[in-house]
């Protein structure tokens, strides 16, 4: 989505007229997106009058189209600048511009990673160099416009405030591989990046492409559960960006040392912990999958490890279609029992998903609490976290958790913003829809009381009407699935083949859990099923039909939740016994947070609570399918 576009001269116009971050500003509010960001306002008066003195030469046509603030498909994040037109042999190109105000940086031993003052504080970041070739081949590897047409993406940064004197330390060899790829021009560069833009663009593109990109079919993003195969094998399936490459190169490094010193007699062995947060969509799972997959690659004893056992399963499912042996799989990916006697130091690196599902004891009677057993086990522990993920009352995971056992074992812990995925790859990039159902839900408030509709959203008054409308969408590639609350009594546990049927609706809807198959979110014949969090948590879909029981509705003006509205048979999430009433709550609407934001390209809904679907209807202003 491109939010501002205009010709060279009508920029250069804007420019002398001070419009220029008003009407960006504008700009958004006609997406239909709230801008709030003083920061980002001034940025734009800021930077945008450095490119004008770049743009501002004759030998760049005048009718060249250019645009700011292009949200990259498939992502919540936004290139900066985008110059488009034709070279000299008639190729069409795009210049990829990464703005940074910076005046200095730190050189940093993780590959592409600098250190900057940002966002008011010193951080870790992607060298801006690594930041505008990401950005680029995301934009190649999913916009079909560009990969089938052969558009060439052309990045590079410009650090218009970055002081000459400070040049070696972001234009440095350690940084080579990504200023080869994306070149970096500074304060006193204005001559060298003008030159760069003239080598690409000589003539306006006769066939508005920005447009052609801005509407350019979107290749499907890719699910973790299917690049697994091709990631074991040593293939870049996912390009990391921005705080996914810097916490995965933060661990790597952390693993590399670690290793090192464990064999040096004099500094001895050294074990640390690393906190990774994150939401949902912002790559938690795919950050960890490749640190195991390029930690085994190189030699290193590492595993991934899960309590929820549903994504395991479908990875050895996976894996074992292309013959790897069981016991090879199994070696790699482990439940969280499995650390309850390991002995300190067992492995190199413990990469622990979903921490936030950890629970105290491994087994009835194994066991003391396993954050404490798996710190104990790795030289290095990454815990990839989100607490507004707990779902059932024996969920301990938490950050104070880790790091009480950090402290009982003199470990340090490496945590921070610099570890905090924010960026949004699954609902189709929408951060708008994950701060909606914050609210909707009663989570936090946030200013997002509907969201753009980037993000497929239907509502449903039937749940008979939304499973065949999702059926529709399974029909092309089984990655489709309805799922539910913990309402629904487990009728068909002993007889799950029988006549009888757990979950039984309006309009003629019956359905059965599908708690006998593991493998519910590839099995070809589990459609008509309905998951519940236990088997989708940790996996993704292309959509998800979620049924909204009677434990959360729509009384007074507000959503509330009743937990005596939970399953009796439920003796997973322990929610109808909870004497914690605030826990009982918030545990059931982090459960509908979780199902919701499942979906990669949308979310259907029905809710046997008919005031909740009206102010859900009401609320974003879309009709409910009757």
């Amino acid at each position: 989505m491109i939010i501002y576009e205009n010709t060279r001269g009508g920029f250069i116009n804007d420019i002398r007229m001070g419009s220029i971050a008003s009407k960006v500003e504008d700009a958004f509010e006609q997406h239909g997106m709230h801008h709030n960001n003083e920061a980002e306002y001034r940025a734009w008066g800021n930077s945008l009058m450095y490119m004008r003195n770049v743009l501002d030469d004759d030998a760049i046509p005048e009718d060249v189209s250019l645009a700011i603030e292009y949200q990259i498909p498939l992502t919540s994040k936004r290139v900066d600048f985008l110059i488009a037109g034709k070279d000299e042999s008639g190729t069409e190109n795009v210049v990829v511009v990464e703005l940074k105000q910076w005046e200095d940086s730190g050189i940093t031993s993780r590959p592409d990673v600098v250190t900057a003052f940002t966002g008011g504080a010193n951080r870790a970041v992607c060298h801006p160099s690594y930041q505008a070739y990401s950005y680029a081949k995301i934009i190649e590897n999913f916009n079909e416009n560009v990969y089938k047409d052969g558009i060439q993406m052309r990045p590079c940064a410009y650090l218009h405030n970055y002081r000459e004197s400070n040049r070696s330390h972001i234009d440095n060899d350690f940084y080579r591989d990504a200023l080869n790829v994306a070149p970096a021009f500074l304060q006193e560069d204005v001559i060298k990046l003008r030159s760069f833009i003239k080598t690409y663009i000589k003539e306006k593109d006769g066939t508005d492409l920005l447009m052609r990109i801005d509407h350019g079919k979107l290749k499907p993003a890719k699910a973790l559960q299917d690049s697994l195969v091709s990631m074991i094998k040593g293939n870049q399936e996912f390009l990391l960006i921005d705080e996914q490459k810097v916490a995965y190169e933060t661990v790597r490094k952390l693993v590399e040392r670690a290793v090192r010193r464990a064999s040096d007699p004099v500094k001895g062995a050294e074990k640390s912990v690393v906190i990774v947060s994150g939401g949902p969509g912002t790559g938690k799972s795919v950050v960890a999958i490749q640190l195991l997959c390029d930690l085994i690659s190189k030699g290193y004893s590492a595993n991934y490890v899960t309590k929820n056992a549903a994504p395991r399963n479908v990875y050895f499912e996976k894996l074992r279609k292309e013959k790897y042996k069981l016991s090879y799989i199994k070696s790699l990916f482990k439940s969280s029992d499995s650390f309850w006697n390991a002995p300190m130091n067992l492995l190199d690196c413990i990469i622990v998903d979903e921490a936030h599902r950890l629970k105290k004891k491994s087994a009835i009677f194994h066991g003391e609490n396993q954050v404490k057993e798996l710190i104990n086990a790795g030289r290095v522990t990454v815990f990839f976290i989100d607490e507004d993920q707990k779902i059932t009352t024996k969920d301990i995971g938490s950050k104070e958790e880790i790091h009480k056992w950090a402290d009982f074992y003199g470990v340090k812990v490496f945590e921070g913003d610099d570890l905090n995925l924010v960026s949004q790859f699954r609902c189709n990039g929408s951060d708008g829809y994950l701060n909606f159902l914050d609210n909707l839900l009663g989570i936090r408030e946030t200013a997002n009381l509907s969201f753009d509709y980037d993000y497929e959203i239907q509502l449903f008054d039937s749940p008979t009407k939304m499973r065949e409308a999702l059926r529709e969408k399974n029909a092309v590639n089984n990655k489709s699935r309805m799922i539910a609350g913990y309402c629904y009594e487990w009728i068909t546990e002993n007889d799950p083949n029988g006549d009888d049927y757990d979950i039984v609706l309006e309009d003629g809807f019956k359905a059965k859990w599908n708690f006998s198959n593991t493998l519910f979110a590839i099995a070809p014949d589990s459609f008509d099923q309905v998951g519940c969090i236990h088997t989708t948590q940790g996996l993704e879909f292309e959509y998800c039909g979620i049924i909204i029981g009677q434990d959360l509705r729509y009384e007074d003006g507000r959503v509330i939740t009743d937990p005596s509205k939970e399953a009796k048979s439920d003796k997973s999430s322990g929610i109808r016994s909870c004497k914690d009433k605030a826990l009982a709550d918030r545990l059931i609407r982090n459960t509908y947070k979780t199902l919701m934001s499942r979906g990669q390209k949308g979310c259907y809904l029905y809710c046997e609570d008919k005031p909740l679907l009206e102010y859900i209807s009401q609320t974003l202003q879309i009709p409910i399918t009757k």
